[in-house]
C-alpha cells in the first residue's frame, strides 16, 4: 500500500470531499494543511456562507414552507360538496406548483455550486440518495424539497438515528412508501383507503434505509414492522367548522393521538395495538411508542452499522471498498451511538482513504460532473437550469429517481458511449461560454421540469446552433491550474495542439475530468 503524495492531497480531498475544486480551493487546502480544512468541513458551522449563496437562496420562499403549507397553497383542488373541481382548474393548479420543485432543485444546485462547506453539500446528496424520494408519485412534487430541507440537511452529520426518525415521520417518506395508508385491517379507522396492511415502507426500511438486503430479516419480519407503523400518516385536510370536529379532536388526543407542524400524523384509530414478534423479540402494544422502538433497534443494528459503512467506503473510497475499512468503521459506528461525524473521521484518517491506489479511481456521476465542471470554471452562477437539464440528459434527473433504492454511484452506471457524447457535448458548451447560466432563467420550463424538451436544451446552449452569443469563458491556463493540473502526457498534448477557444472544453471533457 503506497500513501498519497503530499501535492496530490489536496486534489484528493476537493476531488471527494466536495463537488470539486473551484478557483483557488487547492491553495487554501495547501495552506491550511488538510487535516484544518477537513476540521472545518466537519464543522461547517465555522463557515460562512457565501453571500451570493445567500442572496440566491432568499429568493426561494417555498423552501421555508412546511409540509401543510405547502399544500394548502399549491396542493390540488378539493371537491366542494361532492362536487368534483373542473379539469381546467387541476391542471392551472398544477402547473402554478411547479415553482416547489423548481426551487428545491435550484437550492440544491447553488449550493453545491457556490458553497465553502462543501462536505455538508456532499452528505445532503448522499443522504438524500439513500433515503430517496421520487418528486413524480403523487403528492411528492409538493415536499420532495422540505423533506431535504428539514428531514435531511439538519442530521447530515449527527446521529443517524435522529436522521432515520425525521426521514420515517416526514410526509414526503410517508407518500412515497405508501405508508401514510398502512392500516390495521380490524381498525376502528380501517375505511375507503385505509383498509390494510401496506408492507412497503416496512420493507424498505430494513433492506435499504438500514439492515441491508442480507440484515437477516424474514419476510414475516417485514409483515411484523409493517403492523408496528400502522397509523404513521399525513395529517390531512379536515374542516373545523364539521360537528364534531372538537369532540374528536380531544378524543384523539386521549387515544395517543400525535400532530406535528411538518405534517406527521399518528392515528390510533388505524394502528394495531395487538403485541409483535419482531426480529426474534415482542414488541408490545402501545401505539406510537412501537415505531419509535423499532427505529432503536434497527438504528442499533450490527447490520445496519455494517451496510451504512459499505456504502460511505463506496462512495469516498472505491466501488469496491476494502473489507477490513468496512468492518473497522462499522465498529465506529457501534462504538459512537450512530455518529456520521466520528464514522467520517474514522473513514478521512485511515490509511484506505489515502491509498494512492485509490486516487481518482471515482468515476464521477452526471451530477457530480455537471457540478464539478461549473465549479471549475469559477463562472457565475445566477441561472441553473441549463445544467438541470443537462444533468436530465445524462440520465440523472434532480428527484427523479423512480426506485427507492436511488442513484448507483460506481462506474458501470455511468460509463457508456452515448453519456460520454453527451458529457463531451455539454463541456464544449461550457468551455465556449455558450452555456446562459450568468443571465436571469427565462419561462420555457415544461410541467416536468426535470425532464426538459428539446427546445430547452438548444436554447441553453447544448446545440451548435443555437444563437446565443457567448458569454465569458474560462482561461484554459487558469483552468488547468484550478483542477491541478492532473493531466496525462496524451490530455497535455491534445490540449496544446487545439486551438485556445477550444482548449477549456478539452479540459473539462477530458477522461481525467471524469474521475474524482
Amino acid at each position: 500500500m503506497s500513501a498519497i503524495g503530499v501535492a496530490k492531497q489536496p486534489l484528493h480531498l476537493v476531488n471527494r470531499l466536495a463537488f470539486g475544486p473551484r478557483p483557488g480551493d487547492l491553495e487554501t487546502v495547501a495552506r491550511l494543511k488538510p487535516q484544518a480544512w477537513l476540521a472545518q468541513q466537519l464543522h461547517p458551522e465555522s463557515l460562512p456562507e457565501p453571500p451570493a449563496l445567500t442572496e440566491a437562496i432568499a429568493q426561494l420562499d417555498t423552501l421555508r414552507m412546511t409540509p401543510p403549507e405547502l399544500f394548502a397553497q399549491f396542493g390540488p383542488p378539493m371537491a366542494v360538496m361532492g362536487v368534483k373541481p373542473d379539469p381546467a382548474v387541476v391542471k392551472a393548479a398544477r402547473r402554478a406548483a411547479r415553482v416547489v420543485v423548481q426551487q428545491a432543485m435550484a437550492a440544491r444546485v447553488y449550493r453545491a455550486v457556490l458553497e465553502t462547506r462543501q462536505l455538508r453539500e456532499v452528505m445532503v446528496a448522499f443522504w438524500f440518495n439513500h433515503f430517496n424520494i421520487f418528486a413524480d408519485k403523487g403528492l411528492d412534487y409538493l415536499w420532495v424539497g422540505a423533506f431535504e430541507e428539514d428531514a435531511i440537511r439538519p442530521h447530515v452529520f449527527g446521529r443517524f438515528r435522529d436522521l432515520l426518525g425525521a426521514t420515517a415521520r416526514h410526509p414526503a417518506m410517508l407518500f412515497y412508501l405508501d405508508n401514510w395508508q398502512n392500516t390495521a385491517p380490524d381498525a376502528p379507522g380501517a375505511r375507503r383507503r385505509f383498509e390494510g396492511i401496506n408492507e412497503n415502507y416496512a420493507r424498505e426500511l430494513m433492506e435499504l434505509h438500514t439492515l441491508g438486503v442480507n440484515g437477516g430479516y424474514t419476510q414475516a419480519d417485514v409483515t411484523a414492522l409493517a403492523h408496528i407503523l400502522t397509523g404513521w400518516g399525513i395529517v390531512r385536510r379536515e374542516n373545523p367548522a364539521r360537528p364534531n370536529f372538537a369532540r374528536r379532536q380531544r378524543r384523539l388526543a386521549a387515544m395517543g393521538a400525535v400532530r406535528t407542524r411538518e405534517g406527521f400524523f399518528f392515528d390510533p384509530t388505524r394502528h394495531d395495538f395487538a403485541d409483535k414478534v419482531w426480529l426474534g423479540r415482542t414488541i408490545h402494544g402501545s401505539g406510537i411508542e412501537e415505531g419509535e422502538k423499532a427505529l432503536d433497534v434497527l438504528a442499533q443494528s450490527p447490520a445496519t452499522a455494517h451496510h451504512l459503512s459499505f456504502k460511505l467506503c463506496q462512495y469516498f473510497v472505491a466501488d469496491n471498498p476494502p473489507a477490513d475499512l468496512v468492518g473497522r468503521l462499522a465498529q465506529r459506528y457501534l462504538e459512537t451511538d450512530g455518529s456520521i461525524r466520528e464514522v467520517l473521521l474514522g473513514l478521512f484518517a485511515s490509511s484506505e482513504f489515502w491509498d494512492l491506489g485509490h486516487y481518482a479511481n471515482k468515476f464521477k456521476s452526471p451530477y457530480e460532473f455537471v457540478i464539478s465542471a461549473v465549479r471549475a470554471t469559477g463562472l457565475p452562477v445566477r441561472n441553473v437550469q441549463p445544467l438541470i437539464g443537462t444533468m436530465a440528459m445524462l440520465g440523472m434527473p434532480l428527484y427523479g429517481c423512480q426506485t427507492p433504492d436511488g442513484y448507483k454511484n460506481t462506474q458501470d452506471a455511468w460509463l457508456n458511449p452515448d453519456a460520454m457524447m453527451m458529457r463531451l457535448s455539454f463541456a464544449a458548451a461550457l468551455g465556449a461560454g455558450r452555456l446562459p447560466i450568468d443571465r436571469p432563467p427565462t419561462d420555457f420550463m415544461t410541467d416536468n421540469p426535470r425532464h426538459p424538451p428539446r427546445a430547452l436544451l438548444e436554447r441553453t446552449g447544448m446545440a451548435a446552433d443555437d444563437g446565443i452569443a457567448a458569454e465569458a469563458t474560462p482561461d484554459p491556463i487558469e483552468l488547468a491550474m484550478t483542477v491541478g493540473d492532473m493531466f496525462s502526457a496524451r490530455t497535455t498534448a491534445a490540449v496544446e495542439a487545439a486551438p485556445n477557444n477550444l482548449r477549456a472544453a478539452l479540459i473539462l471533457g477530458s477522461p481525467e475530468f471524469m474521475m474524482r
